[in-house]
């Protein structure tokens, strides 16, 4: 087995030739960098966590974290075999792990659909096993689902989001979508990264496509998808 890498990063290692890692888990500031909330749990009482993976975790942390009703962000590592793995690991190819963003929200203030609206059209999920120039499995599209309704919803999304897809002549989707594995924090480093190196890497590789109105059927859903996408322009809008 080798230690320095996966000779094709594209493809899943077998478990049985994935790093080891080590019992420990990573240490992690108490409070979110930003937020000043807590990035281990427990929660607050009715908060719910949310998880995915759309390339880099720097960007897509940071894009969550701006949201209003959103408690904690935090960034880590999921769906691989090699546990508390560090990060030159994970970019071995040798992990299978897919770089993970966790979203701690508030459903009263911002619903898992809002989410999910920021998920699908601020990066490209037809891509495979990478993000524009990125490549590996760590780049993976990924929605990690926390309960039944959240596997729901998250399915019904990507058949609304392949349909306007396909308007617009584009690819199909290759997102992974099932219930979330155990989810290992990231290094202290990688927290909050954008907001400790503003001018850090941040590629944004967002299709123009939207997720289409219908999707939103409950009652007063649709304004909550005109509040998502307002809220995604004042954040492009920052910066």
């Amino acid at each position: 087995m080798s230690w320095f890498g996966n000779s094709d990063k594209s493809k899943m290692p077998a478990p049985n030739d994935a790093l080891p890692g080590r019992p420990e888990p990573m240490p992690v500031p108490a409070q979110h960098a930003v937020l000043g909330t807590p990035l281990r749990p427990p929660y607050p009482a009715g908060a719910e966590i949310a998880e995915f993976g759309m390339g880099c975790f720097w960007g897509a942390e940071k894009l969550f974290w701006e949201q209003p009703g959103v408690i904690t962000t935090a960034v880590g590592y999921s769906g691989g075999y090699t546990p508390n793995p560090t990060y030159e690991e994970v970019c071995t190819g040798r992990t299978g792990h897919i770089e993970t963003v966790r979203v701690v929200f508030d459903p009263a203030k911002i619903s898992y659909a809002q989410l999910l609206k920021l998920f699908w059209e601020e990066h490209d999920p037809t891509q495979g096993m990478r993000q524009g120039a990125d490549q590996g499995t760590q780049y993976r599209s990924a929605i990690l689902t926390h309960g039944d309704e959240q596997q729901r919803e998250a399915e019904a999304s990507r058949d609304a989001f392949q349909a306007s897809l396909n308007t617009a002549g584009r690819g199909t989707v290759t997102t992974e979508i099932r219930p979330a594995p155990k989810f290992y924090f990231a290094e202290a480093y990688h927290q909050g990264y954008l907001k400790k190196n503003p001018n850090g890497y941040c590629p944004n590789h967002a299709t123009g496509v939207t997720l289409p109105a219908e999707f939103f059927k409950s009652e007063g859903a649709t304004q909550r998808a005109a509040d998502a996408a307002r809220a995604i322009e004042e954040a492009r809008t920052r910066g």
